[in-house]
């Protein structure tokens, strides 16, 4: 008989405390040692987890009118710009934007020690940051300046609202010329001196449902350690990529839009990051849960690393100037190895993402489903896929 479960009673076993909840890798364990249609039947949730520098990503934020009122036309928290096109005391602020005065790549490479990401892993740990705001002054918003320090709790609204995160399939980046290069993707020692790569592998979410069958508008996450919400896809989804007989996308595809309440999130999983050479960013934390509603659903948790095959491209010259040609494919699993061949060499792999923060949050999700404190949401829009 095939198993076919709906949400609803998916979350009626949580309230229970009886859903049997796995993380993606053990659900790729289950799946190779059993088959899917035995995962089906044993399990009800799969949780999965990435944490990675995501680039495109920020904090809406207002931080509330006081008397004489003020419409800020710019913004800073901590010598950072934010965007204050918005409203009177709306202001966006995101994590790749480097403090004012940072010197950039003018001594190159440049180190960018401080930005958005570093601001708003401050804010969640309780720290007081400076906020600056001017303006040119209206008849009902006579305040032209406004400098004090606030906390996260003194803002009146504090969003993670992150425009793309959770890229399904990355590039795995070399540097082929005779000098060293600085990428978002880290350093690239010349000939081929190293291999980067990011992704969690088999516990990636979008690896786990490579359709978006279960992933839509309104599915509840973890994000940053605390509850957040995919609210669409993120800027540049590619619906339609080539794909390999397992349904993984070949080159980087799918993509989330994402928010969440920051004053519910943790600092451990939002990191702010310095790339040298490059810029500024911040590791997020993002967990969600698949349910399996049916065979098809376990068999894509079921997912292993060895099934994930990424693209290697060159940084060195191909990729800055659009001409992002594949040098060849790898697996999650070699790349997890240490070491790939490349055109006959020998290459060291270096993660961009942390497994062990991936998993951590992976098993995170777990706890919070197995303790009810989690229900699953049905997806009121579908993402885009072929």
């Amino acid at each position: 008989m095939a198993i076919k479960r709906t949400i609803s009673e998916i979350n009626d076993k949580i309230k229970k405390g009886k859903a049997v909840v796995l993380n993606a890798r053990e659900m790729a364990k289950l799946v190779r040692e059993k088959g899917k249609k035995k995962a089906a039947q044993e399990v009800d949730v799969v949780t999965t987890g990435t944490f990675s520098p995501m680039c495109s990503s920020g904090m809406l934020f207002n931080f509330g009118h006081q008397p004489p009122l003020i419409k800020a036309s710019k913004v800073w928290l901590n010598g950072v710009p934010s965007y204050a096109g918005l409203a009177a005391v709306d202001a966006y602020l995101g994590v790749t934007e480097p403090a004012e005065d940072d010197p950039l790549n003018k001594v190159y490479p440049g180190q960018f020690k401080y930005g958005g990401g570093h601001v708003i892993e401050e804010l969640v740990r309780g720290k007081s940051v400076r906020l600056k705001a001017i303006a040119y002054g209206t008849d009902c918003y006579p305040r032209r300046e406004l400098e004090k320090d606030i906390t996260l709790a003194e803002l009146k609204d504090a969003i993670l609202l992150n425009p793309r995160n959770c890229y399904q399939n990355y590039n795995c980046a070399v540097n082929k010329t005779n000098k060293i290069i600085y990428t978002y993707m880290g350093p690239l020692r010349p000939n081929l001196g190293n291999l980067n790569f990011a992704t969690s592998g088999e516990l990636s979410p979008l690896f786990n449902d490579p359709y978006f069958k279960t992933i839509g508008l309104g599915t509840k996450i973890l994000l940053g350690g605390g509850i957040g919400y995919v609210i669409g896809a993120g800027t540049q989804h590619n619906p339609n990529p080539v794909r390999n007989k397992r349904g993984i996308p070949m080159r980087p595809s799918g993509t989330l839009m994402v928010k969440g309440d920051l004053k519910q999130m943790n600092a451990r999983f939002l990191r702010g990051v310095s790339i040298v050479g490059y810029g500024c960013s911040m590791a997020v934390g993002v967990g969600i849960p698949i349910p399996i509603l049916n065979e098809e659903m376990a068999w894509y948790t079921g997912v292993s690393d060895e099934d994930i095959q990424m693209p290697v491209i060159d940084y060195g010259v191909d990729y800055g100037q659009g001409k992002a040609k594949v040098i060849k494919y790898v697996t999650y699993a070699e790349l997890k190895s240490g070491q790939v061949e490349v055109e006959g060499k020998k290459v060291s792999t270096v993660p961009v993402t942390s497994y062990a923060l991936s998993l951590e949050v992976a098993d995170l999700l777990k706890e919070w489903i197995e303790s009810g404190e989690f229900l699953l949401t049905e997806a009121q829009e579908k993402i885009e896929s072929n």
